[in-house]
Formats: structure tokens, sequence, C-alpha cells
């Protein structure tokens, strides 16, 4: 079947608030295991159309297919479960418990026993808690969190808390991740070890992944395919060097074009 060839598909999108047209018809898909970018001025709807998959947004007319599945109007939570996890640009932690926590925090969707299982802590619900501790261990390996495992997350850096955050939306086991900027507000060094873990995750688990970034280097080092948004309709998307030379694309970015007719 045409829905089930890519694991997401986004056909035809729109989405207002009053006169404002934040995503004018965007339809794209997300191929198995590739990053796919999307990038674009401040205002171009870029968070939005993550809001959108992610259950947050509810557009007027379109549809998003997520393995076969109508998602469009279907609430966060279930989103998540059917295995879609996220980042956001402003970060969505627990400040007051550890980096460890927040990242157990995420595997509720996949814990079975009850709260009075739980509280009496043996048999199943143990060894469920062992199998939730190894998921999380890995992801602590992965990521680089051993240092900070035991911190709380208010006291860390912005950079840390970042990588945090990755390794939430990790925790949770999913099959599609979104990244809204996660490489905002850091330096050079933070940002090489962000995109190195954002390979890292798409080339050992497979894992596609769309990625919001305004770092254009960053977009074109590691980037399968770029997406590019200018006041929420879709002016291009194709490979990065293609796009990066493409002059509709730089005269969004630079508003270069005016001088050019002069």
């Amino acid at each position: 079947m045409e829905e089930n060839r890519h694991p997401l598909e986004v056909r035809d999108l729109y989405l207002r608030f009053g006169g404002l047209k934040a995503l004018d018809g965007v339809s794209f898909h997300v191929k198995d295991g590739e990053i796919l970018s999307i990038i674009g001025p401040n205002g171009a709807g870029k968070t939005c159309l993550m809001n959108c998959i992610s259950g947050f947004y509810k557009p007027q007319q379109g549809e998003i297919v997520f393995e076969g599945k109508q998602i469009t109007r279907m609430p966060p939570y279930k989103i998540a479960k059917l295995g879609i996890s996220r980042t956001f640009q402003n970060i969505e932690l627990y400040t007051g418990l550890s980096s460890l926590d927040n990242l157990m925090a995420a595997r509720h969707i996949h814990m079975k026993r009850g709260a009075l299982s739980a509280c009496l802590f043996f048999g199943l619900t143990r060894r469920e808690e062992i199998e939730h501790r190894k998921v999380v261990e890995d992801i602590i390996d992965l990521l680089e969190l051993e240092p900070i495992r035991k911190k709380l997350v208010a006291l860390l850096p912005y950079g840390q808390r970042k990588r945090v955050e990755l390794g939430r939306a990790l925790a949770a086991e999913p099959r599609l991740i979104l990244l809204d900027e996660p490489m905002t507000g850091m330096n050079v060094e933070e940002k090489e070890d962000m995109a190195r873990f954002v390979l890292d995750i798409s080339e050992l688990k497979g894992i596609p992944i769309i990625l919001v970034e305004h770092d254009m280097e960053v977009v074109m080092d590691i980037s399968d395919r770029v997406m590019v948004l200018d006041f929420g309709h879709k002016l291009l998307e194709g490979l990065p060097q293609d796009v990066k030379d493409n002059p509709e694309v730089i005269r969004a970015y630079l508003g270069a074009g005016e001088e050019e007719e002069e």
C-alpha cells in the first residue's frame, strides 16, 4: 500500500491561526533510517509542523500518516505510544530530578505493572524494572552521560541539559524522533558532540530523524535530505548540496534579489 511505503507521510497540511497561515499545503515523507532536516527563516512554520506531527496542534486540513496509521488528530500521548518522540526548543525536563531519573521517566509508556506492584517491588515488577534500567544504561553509555547521571538537571549547564533531553527522547524506544533545534545556544564543541550523537543514533539504531536546525553547517554535514519552508509553504526539498546552492533558498535566507534587479 502507498501508506506503508515510508514511516511518515505528511499530505497537504494546512494550519491557520486566525488569518495567519502557519502551514500552507505542506507535503513530504520520511524514509527509513534517514535524517531529514527542515530549515527556513524564523516564522517559516518549522516548529508548527513538528507540533502537528506530535499532536500538540491540530491542522485544519491534510493528513499525517505514521506507519500506515492515521494520526492527524490523535492526542500527543497516543502518538508517543505509537513510537514518535521529540525534543523541544525550550528544554522540557524534570529539573528537580537527576539525569537518570529523567531518562527513567520516559520509560513509563512501556511499563506494564500497576502502582501496587511497584510499591511491593518483587517478582515480575522487579524484572521489569531491571529491563527498563538496561535500556537507560545503554543510552547513558551512548550519549556519554555517566559523569552527570546522578546530578540534578537544574544544576547542569545548558548543553548537558540538551543532551539529557535527547536521551529522554531515545529512552521511549521511538521509531521516529523529532529534534526541534537541539543545538541552539550551544558552543562549537557542544554542537560537534550533539551532531555526533545524532549520527550515532541514526547509524547504530536506524531510527529516522526529523531535525529542525538553524546551523546550516551542521545541517549540510549530517542530513540525508533537506526540506526548506518559507512562510508556511514548502520552497524546496532535496539533497543538502542541491538545497544549499539553490538561488531561491539563498534569497529566502539572505534576502538577495532586490539588489540583483537594480
